[in-house]
This record gives structure tokens, C-alpha cells and sequence, in this order.
């Protein structure tokens, strides 16, 4: 739903930090650009915007006092040229475990339970109408807006055009813009109140404007509906999408879990699921020594192991998968559902520790897709992103190689797969 070409590691309350500067012009005069972008909007946009429905008086108070911010990062002015891509190192190419901040899930966790007390008749609502159970829907306004309070600044309608006339990725910008425009047109929010972060993403649910006209929910019944003010609104909103996204009601996000070490790593994945029942009889145990429960055990179930057998290991369900949806990372997901349970149940961090498998630079781990596709295994995209098909493969290579299975990248492999 959201744009997901940062990095979740670095995000904070829900809203990006960018990586770099922004590409600023040295060899274009910002004049020049400045005359090009208002000549953009009004002979290339605006016919996109009349066909999509959005009214000339709509469009001309959506632009009022709209400018190019230069300060946006990933910016390339017409004349200059994309940065290079630089080598980075990620947090999922060392220890996952620093993407879990126990002081942050900590005070988040607090936080969302006063809340749950306060909106516990909105939430109850919530739930018999989406199937949404509420600690999960208070963990992602939690993760993404910090319960609404983060300071969400930008004027969502001078960062899309900036980043639709002059960023990495006009096309998906230009969408969102359009998207953005018909808001305006609706009536729900005044262009002034509409405000994203960065990279556009709105409001306390952190929507881009597609996912607002697709999900958003006028929950409080004033006939608008708000994400930037109303509670009711934003939580049901969150619920709406989960919802829509396939949430299976009365099921949980998934259980720790302990995987003897006779049992492949190399089996995870959403599509190798098998009933709970079967991944119990190969010896998987939950963590916390109770019992899964009886209605889950012909239910369908997933491996996970985000970290190979260097961290937590998980049977997961598919609303885990739905909450990847919301923001496509394993640690996200991870993230959300044991804040939830924290929320919940009163709990803490998983149980197993997150090991130590060395700084990784995406590049080391592109080598590794690279050369795991070479021997004909599917790792899903070649991207320098450890994801569950890098990681199985990564497992089935080191078991038939004599190795024992890790399922994750770590320094010692890089020459062995050469």
C-alpha cells in the first residue's frame, strides 16, 4: 500500500528517514525547472486529472501556493542524472534483532494498552464489523503514527507533484497524485489539511492516496472520512484494509516457535503451507511450552524463519501474510504481531535470541541470489533481499553441499558459492 522503497529499519513512527540528500541543482537552473513544473502541471496534468473527474476549481485550489520541494530526497531534475545506487548494509543483513528496540516496543506496548481502555467500545465495534481483532489494529496505529501523535508535516499535494514531475519514480508518484486530486474533489479534507510524510503516505493509518480512496471508513458518521483527526476513523479505516486484504476473523498472527534441528529450515514459506497439526507431529513445538490450540490444528500454517536458524522461529497463519500487505517486510509483520500480543496479553520479547551473522552488504547477498540461480534454485527476485525464497534455497544448497542448513546469508558463505 505504502511506497516500499525505503528501508523499514529506518523508519521511525511510520514516517521514512531518507537515506541521502536530495539531488540539488548544480548543473540546472531551479528557475528554469520551476517554469518547466507549472508548465507540467497545467498542460500535462490537469487533462489527467479533468478525465479522472477532478473539477478545474478542485484542481486550482490543489495547486494554491504549490512549489517544487527541493528538500524531498530521490529528487532528479529534468537535465541531471539519477544518483549511482551506492552499497549499503542493512539491518536484515546483520542481526534482525535491532529492528526490535525492546524500549520502544516497550513504551509502545504501554501506550496501547491505555488506548485499548479508552477506545474500548470503538474497538468492539470495530471488531464485529471488519473480524479485526483490536490489539492488532492499536499496534499498527502505534507503528505507524505512534497513536496518532507523530508530526505527519508535509503538504501532500507539493510532495506527489515534486516526486511526480522529477523523482526516481514519476509513474508511481503521478498515480498517487491523481488519487490525491480526487480526494480534494470528494470534499472529505481541505487541501491544507492534507498531510503526508516524505513520501506521501497520509494521515494517523499512514495511507498513500489510492489505499484512502480503497479503505478508508467514515466510522464516527459525520459523512467524511478522516484519517488525519478522527480516531474511529483511522482505527476502522485500518481495520477496512486488513479486512479487504483477506483477515482471517477468530485466527491469530502466528506462535514462536522451537524447530529441532532434524526439521529443514528450508521449508518456509506462504506457499508450503500445511495443516498446524502436521508441522506439530515433525516435533515443532510452541515456544512457551503451551499446546497449540485444537481449532488451529487442521488450519494452514507457514514456516518462518526471517533469521535462518540465527534467531526466533515461527509457525505462522496467513493473516501473517495479510499483515505484509500493509508493509511488505517479514520484521514489519514480526513487529506488529508481537507488539500485539504485548498489547494483548501483556507479554515480551520472543524468547529465542537474535544471533550475531555478521554486517552483509546487499551486494554480498546479490552475489549469493545470483549464484543460487546459476545452480537452479528459484529465489524469488534477484534484488540483494534475503527474503523466504533466498533463505530455503540458501538452506537446500548448504544441506546438499555437506554444510549444516543456517537458511540465511553470512559472510563465511560468499566464497564457498563462488
Amino acid at each position: 500500500m505504502r511506497f516500499l522503497f525505503r528501508t523499514l529499519v529506518f523508519k521511525t513512527l511510520g514516517l521514512a528517514i531518507a537515506l541521502s540528500l536530495p539531488v540539488t541543482a548544480h548543473a540546472v537552473s531551479k528557475a528554469s525547472v520551476e517554469n518547466q513544473f507549472e508548465a507540467w502541471v497545467q498542460k500535462d496534468l490537469w487533462p489527467e486529472a479533468s478525465a479522472a473527474g477532478v473539477s478545474k476549481q478542485s484542481f486550482t485550489k490543489a495547486f494554491a501556493g504549490v512549489s517544487l520541494n527541493w528538500d524531498l530526497p530521490d529528487l532528479v531534475p529534468p537535465g541531471s542524472k539519477p544518483p549511482k545506487e551506492r552499497k549499503q548494509s542493512q539491518a536484515e543483513f546483520s542481526s534482525p534483532g535491532s529492528y526490535f528496540s525492546e524500549k520502544r516496543l516497550r513504551g509502545l506496548a504501554a501506550s496501547g494498552r491505555t488506548l485499548a481502555a479508552t477506545h474500548a467500545a470503538t474497538l468492539k465495534r470495530i471488531e464485529r464489523a471488519y473480524g479485526v481483532p483490536g490489539p492488532i489494529i492499536l499496534a499498527i496505529w502505534g507503528r505507524e503514527s505512534g497513536f496518532g501523535r507523530a508530526d505527519i508535516p508535509h503538504a501532500e499535494i507539493e510532495v506527489l507533484a515534486t516526486k511526480a514531475f522529477m523523482s526516481t519514480r514519476k509513474d508511481l508518484f503521478r498515480k498517487e497524485l491523481i488519487a490525491a486530486l480526487q480526494i480534494v474533489e470528494r470534499g472529505d479534507v481541505p487541501p491544507s489539511a492534507l498531510k503526508g510524510s516524505w513520501a506521501g503516505a497520509m494521515g494517523q493509518p499512514q495511507f498513500m492516496p489510492t489505499s484512502y480512496l480503497n479503505y478508508a471508513v467514515d466510522f464516527d458518521g459525520d459523512g467524511h472520512r478522516d484519517i488525519w483527526n478522527s480516531v474511529p476513523d483511522s482505527l476502522a479505516s485500518i481495520a477496512n484494509y486488513l479486512q479487504q486484504k483477506g483477515w482471517q476473523a477468530g485466527r491469530t498472527w502466528g506462535y514462536e516457535v522451537s524447530i529441532p534441528g532434524n526439521v529443514s529450515c528450508a521449508q518456509e514459506g506462504p506457499d508450503l503451507s500445511r495443516p498446524v497439526a502436521q508441522w506439530s507431529s515433525l516435533g515443532i513445538t510452541r515456544i512457551s511450552g503451551k499446546a497449540f490450540p485444537k481449532a488451529e490444528m487442521q488450519a494452514d500454517g507457514m514456516m518462518l524463519v526471517p533469521a535462518g536458524r540465527h534467531g526466533p522461529e515461527f509457525i505462522v497463519s496467513p493473516n501473517f501474510y495479510v499483515l505484509k500487505e500493509y508493509n511488505n517486510s517479514d520484521l514489519y509483520a514480526l513487529f506488529i504481531g508481537n507488539l500485539a500480543d504485548r498489547i494483548a496479553y501483556g507479554s515480551g520479547p520472543f524468547k529465542a535470541q537474535w544471533g550475531d551473522v555478521g554486517k552483509m552488504l546487499r551486494s554480498d547477498v546479490l552475489a549469493m541470489q545470483q549464484a543460487l540461480v546459476a545452480k537452479g534454485y528459484d529465489v524469488g527476485k534477484v534484488d540483494g533481499l534475503p527474503g523466504f525464497k533466498t533463505r530455503r534455497s540458501l538452506g537446500d544448497w548448504q544441506q546438499k553441499s555437506g554444510l549444516v542448513p543456517t537458511c540465511f546469508p553470512d559472510a563465511s558463505l560468499k566464497a564457498r558459492m563462488r
